[in-house]
């Protein structure tokens, strides 16, 4: 039955939609700048990039986001923030831009050639803040997007220009005496609510303006100020303080003396357990959360037990900032209070120690994480490591210095394995992986894990060639280091690399081989069964799709067990492969919808592609064509950040060469490249919203037709989910959490 057309997208003339972008939404009101918005607009329509240079806490950041959301809808392909503060490795830069703007590549191309791809014919505004510390290296970058990108336009925000040919300077003053007067009444009411300037105090406060030279961030930490104090005896302590530090440098501008003055005034009002805890959060990168801060800051003259009250007191005065976000309520420190609170803690010469704790406790949230991948907990897990990223390279970092610690950035980049493959984050995997293996360092656990992610990493990279040596390596030195895990991994890999590069009978003797190692040291995990699920794909491409099916039937139940999702998506696309190869469409459709919709929940591009391009076929049987165009299309968007299509494997390749042919025939080849044309321009949002929305509406009609010649899906009638040899039973129980099904052999 043909099922019925579905909307379009818009034709190739059409402009795409609106994107909305990633700017940050306003927590409280914008005061003022109202001059300076109208004067900076006439700017970016001469020139494409402009940037707005002021002394640090002069609002920079909150100006340009403010403008950037004035702009919004003059960007039909967005309006994107990079924020590069907590990005202090060169070689991060483009990796920070690649997440600014939402993009996730699993090939081995440097991010560099991505984002040049990207930006080539969009047109959007990027905004890039926080820049001085790398302005070198990104206005590099920005020069090199800016000459390949026609439509491309950067708006900047720094301590000083990039300097980069065609920049126009916009210096952005300190606010005027009324904007400095409304901003600090609207954060006084904000601490003290009923908070009004009477005549009494309105001069008062004007002077206080006047002193702090209308800089938002020290108008800010004064307001903060009116907790405990009146506005005069606010007036009066800074009086005091601009007179202790009138000897600085003549050279100094009188606007750094003066941030550095309200932030050394507000540091002299702390009590000295906030001041001690000021400087110990000065370790953290970008967020972090209060149970890191209660291990990694208490400590002599701060008991843990006060932590969270002395937090509580640096919120108040608005030294911390408090965020939500998807792993709860976070907080960060500003760049300039950051940095002063790092001077002080290099003053007390214990910034080594805490550098250590910090390393220490990422260490140890990275392990958790990891095991929680393998729990209903795996979405909350995925989450906690995004938000933590910045604070996990630091760790990385700071155990890369020392010779002797190098295998614990070797075991962190390893123990990240299910971030790098399963939530979309492989380029920068890679570059952690081989930066921590640069380093000479024994062969024991942690280097022989790094060893076999990268093989993993290098795999779904399409770089065979890097697979091939780091997966050698980690065996040949597991066997004779005795590291059977290390083998078994290295093993299980290898066979990965057999399925993709087209050698499946190879494929299944090194899964099957690599199982029964599994089972031998009672291994249980996301990446054990995905040796199950990469077995089934080996079987079903030797034709036998009841043992393919009945091998992801064992995964599913296991999936279940554990609240497991990730792995779960990966055998529901073969399960829905074998439905459709046994001719149960509407089996296949909601097999490859529910794996579409987990793969895309994780970010995982290379799930998101396949499970797109089997659903395109499912489409075509169906009598869709047009539909089924517009699916490889959206698929064909997504190839270019995972890799070589399809793996460039004949067996991968078969249903989305089927399909194709399929469709030319009933449209022809004018209509069809349209249709795929129209598919391209699907963002994988819109592209899955789409497919499974086309699902929904097939549901009602579901099982009955599969079902009503008396059809007998893949694997049913099997028990225990085992195979004709007996070999595909669920694998042995982890020693750990002792689930699982009987031993096998």
């Amino acid at each position: 039955m043909r099922r019925p057309q579905r909307p379009r997208p818009t034709p190739d003339d059409a402009e795409p939609s609106p994107v909305r972008g990633n700017l940050p939404a306003e927590l409280d009101a914008f005061v003022g700048r109202d001059d300076e918005l109208a004067e900076l607009e006439p700017l970016l329509r001469e020139s494409r990039l402009v940037t707005v240079a002021g002394v640090a806490g002069v609002g920079k950041t909150r100006f340009v986001t403010r403008f950037a959301a004035l702009m919004e809808k003059r960007y039909c392909d967005g309006v994107w923030m990079a924020e590069l503060s907590d990005v202090h490795d060169p070689a991060l830069l483009e990796h920070a831009l690649v997440d600014a703007l939402g993009l996730t590549d699993h090939t081995s191309r440097p991010p560099r050639a991505m984002l040049v791809e990207h930006c080539a014919e969009r047109r959007l505004l990027l905004v890039v803040d926080g820049f001085e510390h790398l302005a070198g290296p990104c206005a590099e970058l920005v020069r090199e997007l800016l000459r390949r990108s026609p439509r491309l336009q950067v708006l900047a925000a720094g301590r000083r220009p990039l300097r980069v040919d065609g920049e126009l300077t916009f210096p952005l003053a300190p606010m005027s005496e009324d904007d400095g007067l409304e901003l600090f009444a609207r954060r006084a009411a904000a601490v003290r609510p009923g908070f009004r300037l009477t005549d009494g105090d309105l001069e008062t406060a004007r002077e206080l303006c006047r002193r702090l030279d209308g800089i938002p961030l020290a108008l800010e930490l004064a307001a903060g100020r009116l907790r405990a104090l009146t506005t005069e005896q606010v007036l009066q302590r800074l009086d005091d303080r601009f007179r202790l530090l009138t000897g600085g440098s003549p050279s100094a501008l009188p606007r750094h003396q003066t941030l550095r003055t309200a932030i050394g005034w507000s540091h002299e009002l702390c009590a000295p357990e906030q001041r001690l805890l000021w400087a110990r959060l000065s370790v953290f990168a970008g967020q972090f959360d209060l149970e890191a801060v209660e291990y990694i800051c208490s400590g002599p003259g701060l008991p843990a037990g006060s932590v969270l009250d002395v937090l509580d007191e640096l919120l108040a005065q608005s030294l911390v900032l408090r965020e939500d976000a998807a792993a709860g309520s976070r907080y960060r420190l500003l760049d300039t209070v950051r940095e002063y609170g790092a001077e002080w803690l290099r003053a007390t010469g214990d910034a080594e120690r805490l550098r250590r704790r910090h390393r220490d406790w990422y260490l140890g949230l990275a392990t958790w994480c990891e095991l929680d991948w393998f729990s209903p907990r795996q979405a909350e897990a995925a989450a906690r490591i995004d938000g933590e990223l910045p604070n996990l390279r630091r760790a990385m970092e700071c155990s890369m210095e020392n010779p002797e610690e190098v295998h614990l950035a070797q075991y962190l980049a390893g123990t990240l394995w299910f971030y790098w493959v399963g939530c979309g984050r492989l380029s920068e995997g890679r570059h952690w992986l081989d930066h921590v293996l640069e380093e000479d360092s024994p062969y024991d656990h942690s280097r022989l894990k790094a060893l076999w992610v990268l093989g993993y990493v290098a795999v779904l990279q399409g770089d065979p060639a890097g697979a091939v040596s780091a997966l050698q390596e980690c065996r040949e030195e597991g066997e004779r280091t005795g590291d059977s895990t290390a083998v078994a991994y290295a093993v299980h890999r290898t066979g990965c690399l057999s399925i993709v590069t087209d050698d499946p009978a190879r494929a299944e003797e090194l899964l099957r081989e690599a199982l029964g190692r599994y089972r031998e040291i009672g291994e249980m995990n996301s990446n054990v069964l995905m040796a199950q699920v990469e077995l089934g794909m080996a079987v079903a491409f030797r034709g036998d799709l009841d043992e393919a099916a009945a091998i992801c039937d064992e995964v599913r139940e296991i999936c279940e067990d554990h609240g497991e999702r990730w792995a779960l998506a990966y055998a529901l696309y073969v399960l829905g492969y074998a439905a459709l190869r046994s001719g149960l469409g509407r089996r296949a459709r909601r097999m490859l919808g529910e794996s579409l919709s987990i793969a895309h929940a994780f970010h995982d591009l290379l799930g998101t592609a396949l499970a797109l391009e089997l659903l395109a076929l499912v489409t075509v049987t169906e009598g869709d064509a047009a539909e089924a165009a517009v699916l490889q299309g959206a698929a064909d968007r997504i190839w270019p950040s995972v890799g070589l299509r399809l793996f460039g494997s004949a067996h991968y390749g078969r249903p989305r060469a089927e399909c194709e042919e399929r469709a030319r025939a009933e449209l022809g080849g004018e209509r069809y490249d349209a249709e795929r044309r129209s598919g391209r321009r699907l963002d994988p949002k819109a592209a899955v919203a789409r497919a499974v929305r086309a699902g929904e509406e097939d549901g009602d009609e579901g099982c009955a037709e599969d079902g009503a010649a008396g059809e007998r899906a893949p694997g049913e009638g099997t028990t225990g989910g085992a195979g004709a040899a007996g070999e595909t039973r669920r694998p042995a129980a982890s020693r750990t959490t002792g689930r699982g099904g009987p031993e096998l052999g």
